[in-house]
């Protein structure tokens, strides 16, 4: 493409996600919803300004990386690990039940092929973990407990939808599934977590002696952009999604961060608050292109809206996909008004569905009319999630608080140095 229509299609998503943004707010609804309807209106389905392209697809990426590196800088460790039983519940649940219900809904309904059934349970099990915090940071709410609970099941929902495309991946090119595969994604996923916070701690101590002896305002958001690349490269390089590489660095980084095992990485607060201050600007330009990009990514103009198939396959898919989510929720001990909220909030699919459906495309594993079926069930659960979650904060949030102060492990407090 020439250079310049590329920064024409940039200036019409980021002017785009602004005022489509703004607008949202006004009328109460959360922005990430004016971003992603924004990529609706400029895209394909609407108006066809900007069409997808492998140079956006690679901002967006960017743009999740640097969101999910916010929030891993903000997040409370300790608070992530005191609810990691119950997220790794919501995350089985919200993981095994939309795969198997999808499975036996296409095969035995709908009379769909085995391994195109699997493939459409497995594009409706991951939570899109960057449109779920990114609705919860927008009303507040990511620091809560049911937040970090969210936050948990979303990690591990990502990490066990890598191994299933891996063993469908197999499948369908071997026709068999490999647990050699399974096995080498899960001691991979183990050593990055393991070496990630390591390495990150260490960059970080150089990064701050730099720092205090050379007066640059440039140094620490060019030298944290970079160390923000390198993980999500590694992270790759592990077999993880480049995202929570993101994450991983800015966990590593947070002011309460520590080390299980009885291992402390103490980072300065100061400098982890100055790391925050000077990186989110960069944050805030790159994550709009995301949500923008999912909706570019959307061409509701060639779906067959006359279709009897279409109708009775995606509303079958949509209930399922959304009532799925609530099955790990509901097996946690706490109160009812929490666990809806964390069944709504691992609803969307976003970004990980969306893989999932294009390598189905790619691979000639679905049909036009099953691709375009699955990619607006993916499109309604990301669209209406974010909206529905700051509904019910309005309505429950005051009960919802109400019943943390008697369940919620209390904030650790900074230090004072």
């Amino acid at each position: 493409m020439p250079v310049a229509d590329i920064l024409l299609e940039l200036l019409l998503i980021l002017v785009a996600a602004r005022i489509v943004g703004d607008i949202a707010v006004y009328f109460g609804a959360p922005a990430v919803i004016g971003e992603l309807s924004a990529g609706i209106l400029i895209g394909p389905s609407v108006f066809g300004w900007v069409e997808m392209n492998e140079i956006i697809k690679l901002l967006g990426e960017i743009g999740v990386i640097l969101l999910l590196f916010d929030v891993g800088l903000e997040t409370d460790f300790k608070r992530l690990a005191s609810s990691g039983r119950k997220s790794l519940i919501v995350a089985m649940g919200g993981f095994i039940a939309p795969l198997i219900c999808c499975y036996l809904v296409s095969f035995y309904i709908f009379d769909l092929s085995m391994l195109t059934s699997l493939f459409v349970g497995g594009a409706l099990t991951a939570t899109s973990i960057g449109i779920t915090l990114r609705t919860l940071s927008d009303i507040g709410r990511h620091q809560s407990s049911e937040g970090q609970i969210v936050l948990g099941a979303a990690v591990l929902d990502d990490i066990l939808g890598v191994i299933l495309l891996a063993l469908l991946y197999d499948l369908s090119i071997s026709g068999s599934l490999s647990i050699e595969s399974a096995a080498k994604v899960f001691l991979f996923v183990g050593l990055f977590f393991m070496l990630a916070p390591i390495l990150a701690h260490i960059f970080s101590v150089l990064i701050q002696k730099e720092d205090q002896r050379i007066v640059d305002p440039s140094l620490i958001p060019t030298m944290i952009f970079a160390l923000i690349l390198f993980f999500a490269w590694l992270a790759h390089l592990f077999g993880v999604p480049e995202l929570l590489g993101g994450f991983a660095a800015g966990m590593a980084l947070s002011r309460r961060f520590f080390m299980p095992f009885g291992i402390a990485l103490h980072n300065d607060p100061a400098f982890s608050k100055k790391i925050g201050e000077q990186i989110r600007p960069v944050v805030q330009i790159f994550t709009p292109i995301f949500f923008v990009s999912i909706g570019l990514s959307l061409d509701l103009r060639s779906v067959d809206w006359s279709s009897p198939f279409f109708w009775k396959f995606s509303l079958a898919l949509a209930l399922i996909a959304i009532i799925t989510k609530f099955a790990g929720a509901m097996l946690i001990t706490e109160p009812w008004v929490k666990r809806m909220i964390i069944g709504m909030s691992m609803a969307p699919r976003g970004e990980v569905g969306l893989i999932f459906a294009g390598l189905g495309a790619s691979a000639g594993i679905f049909t036009t009319d099953v691709y375009t079926a699955l990619i607006v069930v993916i499109a309604y659960t990301t669209l209406i999630s974010p909206y529905w979650i700051k509904l019910y904060y309005r309505k429950y949030g005051k009960q919802i608080d109400s019943k943390s102060r008697t369940t919620e492990i209390p904030p650790v407090q900074p230090s004072p140095d």
